[in-house]
């Protein structure tokens, strides 16, 4: 009895003379790609800060899926990134859907004050939207309303856009519609690809993000936050495997921005036929189309309207309209990316035709 006082007393007065130290806003994060990484790392990082006042509870992401050569089911670049990080497995979760009652109610038992959306891939219910106090907050690469949907970045390069961004808004149920906490713009280079440009505005996302958690969690982002301009929004759809094959009626500077537009995934095709000019035999071959650029000082000679030539290191295609593509590097099927002076070495002493 008297051990068990003294053990009491000394608790007790351990706890009066030290101050308990805050407990941290939980903030659950959602999304699955290799960009996605990038804004979790940024909230890991801040969450580490001595004056953070959030910590990142558990993650969000796509089921395990069969990728890359061996076709091997690995989890989510983001679940391996939050892994390595130490996160707990079962604070992983990654539902079919996201409105499973299952995963709804482990979600409801980390009560988190936020969630944080990048590149989810699913689509979230009224009934997630309602359990965070302070919502569901996305990083959307687009200067919204415009390119609203699952392919903005790949939709406004398309496009040809001089100028796109990146907007954190919050989710609400129609798509990409929510109040704009804020965004940032850009100037858009006219030769960079998809997955560079999309790498980018995640990056630049991270850090207005983490800008204005201080305002979402206090609660006067909901008040400064911009209602959309439904009336300007464009849409950005999901992009179709068949979408991939280039037509040369086209002008070049479409083909091009197509070219930049659809690099990762699912790049661009063409079909060419090689003439052998000893035989005369036809091969046709389909090649992708791994960089361009458009041609500036065009000179088509008369039936030549069908004829690739190589030019200072580049297959010239003739397009749509008296215009021309430069083809830099091209790709065949099962085999590494070559140049173009590589590929025309390879098929000497053959003519390649626009097929």
């Amino acid at each position: 009895m008297i051990l068990r006082r003294f053990i009491c007393y000394n608790a007790s007065s351990t706890v009066s003379s030290i101050a308990p130290s805050p407990k941290k806003k939980p903030l659950i994060f959602l999304g699955s790609p290799q960009v996605s990484v990038t804004v979790l790392e940024a909230l890991f990082n801040a969450s580490a800060a001595p004056n953070s006042s959030f910590e990142v509870a558990g993650i969000v992401t796509q089921p395990p899926s069969r990728r890359d050569r061996g076709r091997k089911v690995l989890p989510s670049p983001v679940a391996q990134y939050a892994l390595d990080k130490g996160l707990p497995s079962d604070l992983i979760f990654s539902p079919e859907k996201a409105g499973d009652e299952a995963f709804l109610s482990a979600l409801r038992e980390l009560q988190p004050e936020l969630c944080i959306t990048a590149a989810y891939g699913n689509i979230l219910p009224t009934k997630f939207l309602k359990i965070p106090l302070h919502g569901t907050v996305n990083i959307h690469p687009s200067l919204l309303p415009l390119y609203r949907g699952a392919a903005p970045v790949q939709r406004a390069l398309q496009d040809g856009v001089p100028e796109t961004g990146v907007s954190l808004a919050f989710t609400v149920r129609k798509l990409d519609a929510g109040p704009v906490i804020a965004s940032k713009r850009f100037q858009v280079d006219d030769l960079i690809k998809a997955p560079e440009l999309l790498s980018f505005l995640f990056s630049e996302g991270s850090k207005l993000l983490i800008r204005e958690l201080p305002s979402i969690f206090d609660g006067s982002a909901k008040s400064k936050a911009a209602p959309q301009d439904d009336s300007k929004a464009t849409l950005a759809p999901k992009i179709a495997p068949d979408e991939a094959w280039l037509s040369f009626d086209e002008e070049a500077f479409v083909l091009h921005n197509k070219v930049r537009a659809f690099a990762g995934w699912p790049g661009t095709r063409a079909k060419v036929v090689v003439l052998d000019d000893k035989s005369g035999q036809q091969n046709v071959l389909e090649l992708k189309i791994m960089s361009t650029r458009v041609c500036k000082d065009l000179e088509i000679q008369d039936g030549g309207q069908d004829y690739v030539t190589f030019k200072k290191g580049s297959l010239v295609f003739p397009c749509g309209g008296g215009t021309a593509l430069e083809v830099l590097e091209v790709q065949l099927p099962g085999k590494k990316a070559i140049n173009a002076a590589a590929f025309c070495k390879h098929f000497d002493p053959t003519f390649v035709v626009n097929l």
